[in-house]
Protein backbone atom coordinates (compact mmCIF):
# COMPACT_ATOMS: atom_id res chain seq x y z
CA UNK A 1 0.00 0.00 0.00
CA UNK A 2 1.37 3.38 -1.05
CA UNK A 3 0.81 6.55 0.96
CA UNK A 4 2.29 10.04 0.80
CA UNK A 5 3.56 12.11 3.72
CA UNK A 6 2.92 15.73 2.72
CA UNK A 7 3.84 19.12 4.17
CA UNK A 8 3.96 22.70 2.92
CA UNK A 9 5.50 26.02 3.87
CA UNK A 10 3.78 29.27 2.90
CA UNK A 11 4.11 33.05 2.80
CA UNK A 12 1.70 33.31 5.75
CA UNK A 13 -1.39 31.89 7.41
CA UNK A 14 -4.15 33.51 5.35
CA UNK A 15 -5.82 30.98 3.03
CA UNK A 16 -7.08 32.87 0.00
CA UNK A 17 -4.29 35.42 0.20
CA UNK A 18 -1.00 33.71 1.04
CA UNK A 19 0.83 31.32 -1.30
CA UNK A 20 2.76 28.07 -1.09
CA UNK A 21 6.57 28.43 -1.08
CA UNK A 22 7.59 24.81 -0.47
CA UNK A 23 6.00 21.41 -1.00
CA UNK A 24 7.54 18.16 0.21
CA UNK A 25 6.21 14.63 -0.21
CA UNK A 26 7.71 11.33 0.90
CA UNK A 27 6.26 8.07 -0.38
CA UNK A 28 5.52 5.29 2.09
CA UNK A 29 5.21 1.68 1.05
CA UNK A 30 3.46 -0.47 3.67
CA UNK A 31 3.89 2.46 6.08
CA UNK A 32 7.68 2.66 5.64
CA UNK A 33 9.51 5.44 3.71
CA UNK A 34 10.86 4.72 0.25
CA UNK A 35 13.43 6.77 -1.66
CA UNK A 36 10.66 8.29 -3.79
CA UNK A 37 10.47 11.99 -2.86
CA UNK A 38 8.88 15.09 -4.36
CA UNK A 39 10.35 18.39 -3.15
CA UNK A 40 10.05 21.87 -4.64
CA UNK A 41 10.64 25.45 -3.57
CA UNK A 42 8.10 27.75 -5.21
CA UNK A 43 8.07 31.39 -6.25
CA UNK A 44 4.96 32.98 -4.66
CA UNK A 45 5.00 35.61 -7.42
CA UNK A 46 3.81 38.97 -6.08
CA UNK A 47 3.07 37.80 -2.51
CA UNK A 48 5.69 38.68 0.10
CA UNK A 49 6.78 36.38 2.91
CA UNK A 50 5.35 37.65 6.19
CA UNK A 51 7.57 38.23 9.21
CA UNK A 52 5.94 35.33 11.05
CA UNK A 53 6.43 32.94 8.16
CA UNK A 54 10.08 33.96 7.80
CA UNK A 55 10.65 33.23 11.50
CA UNK A 56 9.08 29.79 10.93
CA UNK A 57 10.90 28.58 7.79
CA UNK A 58 13.60 31.18 7.04
CA UNK A 59 12.87 31.57 3.31
CA UNK A 60 13.33 35.12 2.02
CA UNK A 61 11.65 36.80 -0.94
CA UNK A 62 15.04 36.92 -2.63
CA UNK A 63 15.67 33.19 -2.15
CA UNK A 64 12.26 32.35 -3.64
CA UNK A 65 12.41 34.84 -6.51
CA UNK A 66 14.15 32.48 -8.97
CA UNK A 67 12.21 29.35 -8.04
CA UNK A 68 9.53 27.85 -10.33
CA UNK A 69 5.97 29.07 -10.01
CA UNK A 70 3.24 26.76 -8.74
CA UNK A 71 1.73 26.37 -12.21
CA UNK A 72 5.10 25.11 -13.45
CA UNK A 73 5.35 22.26 -10.96
CA UNK A 74 1.69 21.40 -10.41
CA UNK A 75 1.47 18.56 -12.96
CA UNK A 76 4.47 16.77 -11.46
CA UNK A 77 3.00 17.27 -7.98
CA UNK A 78 -0.44 15.94 -8.91
CA UNK A 79 1.08 12.95 -10.71
CA UNK A 80 3.12 12.15 -7.59
CA UNK A 81 0.10 12.12 -5.24
CA UNK A 82 -2.42 10.62 -7.67
CA UNK A 83 -4.61 7.86 -6.20
CA UNK A 84 -2.65 7.80 -2.93
CA UNK A 85 -3.70 8.61 0.61
CA UNK A 86 -2.11 11.81 1.91
CA UNK A 87 -0.73 11.77 5.46
CA UNK A 88 -0.80 15.36 6.75
CA UNK A 89 -0.52 16.95 10.18
CA UNK A 90 -3.23 19.60 10.55
CA UNK A 91 -4.57 19.02 7.05
CA UNK A 92 -7.11 21.85 7.20
CA UNK A 93 -4.35 24.38 6.62
CA UNK A 94 -2.14 22.50 4.13
CA UNK A 95 -5.03 21.24 2.01
CA UNK A 96 -6.79 24.58 2.26
CA UNK A 97 -3.86 26.51 0.83
CA UNK A 98 -3.04 23.83 -1.76
CA UNK A 99 -6.66 23.86 -2.92
CA UNK A 100 -6.48 27.64 -3.16
CA UNK A 101 -3.50 27.24 -5.51
CA UNK A 102 -5.32 24.56 -7.53
CA UNK A 103 -8.49 26.63 -7.75
CA UNK A 104 -6.51 29.56 -9.17
CA UNK A 105 -5.52 27.25 -12.04
CA UNK A 106 -9.00 25.73 -12.45
CA UNK A 107 -7.67 22.30 -11.50
CA UNK A 108 -9.46 19.57 -9.48
CA UNK A 109 -9.17 20.03 -5.73
CA UNK A 110 -7.75 17.59 -3.20
CA UNK A 111 -10.67 15.73 -1.63
CA UNK A 112 -11.16 15.03 2.07
CA UNK A 113 -11.45 11.28 1.53
CA UNK A 114 -7.87 11.27 0.22
CA UNK A 115 -6.52 12.58 3.54
CA UNK A 116 -5.38 10.95 6.79
CA UNK A 117 -4.83 13.69 9.37
CA UNK A 118 -2.30 12.72 12.04
CA UNK A 119 -3.49 15.58 14.25
CA UNK A 120 -6.93 13.94 14.43
CA UNK A 121 -5.33 10.54 15.14
CA UNK A 122 -3.22 12.07 17.93
CA UNK A 123 -6.24 13.77 19.52
CA UNK A 124 -8.10 10.46 19.59
CA UNK A 125 -5.08 8.55 20.89
CA UNK A 126 -4.16 11.13 23.54
CA UNK A 127 -7.39 12.84 24.64
CA UNK A 128 -6.77 15.74 26.96
CA UNK A 129 -3.17 16.28 25.85
CA UNK A 130 -2.06 19.89 26.20
CA UNK A 131 -0.47 19.82 22.74
CA UNK A 132 -0.50 17.43 19.80
CA UNK A 133 1.80 19.53 17.63
CA UNK A 134 4.40 17.73 15.55
CA UNK A 135 7.08 18.89 17.95
CA UNK A 136 5.13 17.66 20.98
CA UNK A 137 4.51 14.26 19.38
CA UNK A 138 8.19 13.90 18.49
CA UNK A 139 9.02 14.57 22.13
CA UNK A 140 6.39 12.07 23.29
CA UNK A 141 7.78 9.35 21.02
CA UNK A 142 11.44 10.28 21.68
CA UNK A 143 12.08 11.19 18.03
CA UNK A 144 15.21 13.31 17.50
CA UNK A 145 14.37 16.88 16.42
CA UNK A 146 17.86 18.34 16.86
CA UNK A 147 18.06 19.26 13.15
CA UNK A 148 14.75 21.14 13.27
CA UNK A 149 16.08 24.66 13.70
CA UNK A 150 13.43 25.86 11.23
CA UNK A 151 10.13 24.32 10.11
CA UNK A 152 11.05 23.21 6.59
CA UNK A 153 8.63 20.99 4.67
CA UNK A 154 11.04 18.19 3.81
CA UNK A 155 12.42 17.81 7.32
CA UNK A 156 8.91 17.95 8.78
CA UNK A 157 7.85 15.18 6.38
CA UNK A 158 10.71 13.02 7.62
CA UNK A 159 9.66 13.61 11.22
CA UNK A 160 5.98 13.07 10.46
CA UNK A 161 6.76 9.73 8.81
CA UNK A 162 8.24 8.56 12.13
CA UNK A 163 5.36 10.02 14.16
CA UNK A 164 2.81 8.36 11.88
CA UNK A 165 4.39 4.94 12.40
CA UNK A 166 4.20 5.45 16.17
CA UNK A 167 0.58 6.60 16.03
CA UNK A 168 -0.60 3.56 14.08
CA UNK A 169 1.41 0.87 15.80
CA UNK A 170 4.94 2.02 16.45
CA UNK A 171 7.92 -0.25 16.75
CA UNK A 172 5.70 -3.34 16.84
CA UNK A 173 4.48 -2.56 13.31
CA UNK A 174 8.04 -1.93 12.07
CA UNK A 175 9.21 -5.18 13.68
CA UNK A 176 6.38 -7.18 12.09
CA UNK A 177 7.18 -5.72 8.66
CA UNK A 178 10.87 -6.49 9.14
CA UNK A 179 10.11 -10.08 10.19
CA UNK A 180 7.84 -10.55 7.17
CA UNK A 181 10.63 -9.31 4.88
CA UNK A 182 13.08 -11.80 6.42
CA UNK A 183 10.57 -14.64 6.04
CA UNK A 184 10.15 -13.80 2.35
CA UNK A 185 13.93 -13.70 1.90
CA UNK A 186 14.30 -17.09 3.55
CA UNK A 187 11.50 -18.60 1.47
CA UNK A 188 12.98 -17.24 -1.75
CA UNK A 189 16.44 -18.50 -0.89
CA UNK A 190 15.13 -21.92 0.13
CA UNK A 191 13.23 -22.21 -3.17
CA UNK A 192 16.36 -21.21 -5.07
CA UNK A 193 18.44 -23.86 -3.28
CA UNK A 194 15.90 -26.56 -4.02
CA UNK A 195 15.35 -25.73 -7.68
CA UNK A 196 18.75 -24.69 -8.98
CA UNK A 197 21.88 -26.69 -9.64
CA UNK A 198 25.02 -25.52 -7.83
CA UNK A 199 28.61 -26.57 -7.75
CA UNK A 200 29.89 -27.37 -4.27
CA UNK A 201 31.23 -23.87 -3.49
CA UNK A 202 27.98 -22.19 -4.54
CA UNK A 203 25.95 -24.64 -2.46
CA UNK A 204 28.04 -23.91 0.64
CA UNK A 205 27.76 -20.15 0.14
CA UNK A 206 23.99 -20.27 -0.30
CA UNK A 207 23.51 -22.64 2.64
CA UNK A 208 25.60 -20.37 4.88
CA UNK A 209 23.57 -17.32 3.78
CA UNK A 210 20.33 -19.16 4.50
CA UNK A 211 21.51 -20.20 7.97
CA UNK A 212 22.53 -16.61 8.75
CA UNK A 213 19.05 -15.40 7.85
CA UNK A 214 17.47 -18.00 10.14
Amino acid sequence: MSEIILDTETTGLSIGKDRVVEIACIELQDHLPTKNIFHKYINPENVKVTAGAFETHGYTDQFLSNKPKFREIVKEFLDFIKDKKLIIHNSDFDVGILNYELKRLNLPLIKKDQIIDTLHIAREKFPGSFSNSLNALCKKFKIDTSEREKHTALLDCQLLAKVYIELIGGRELSLNLSINDEIKMCENLQWKIINESYDNDDWQDETKAFQNLM
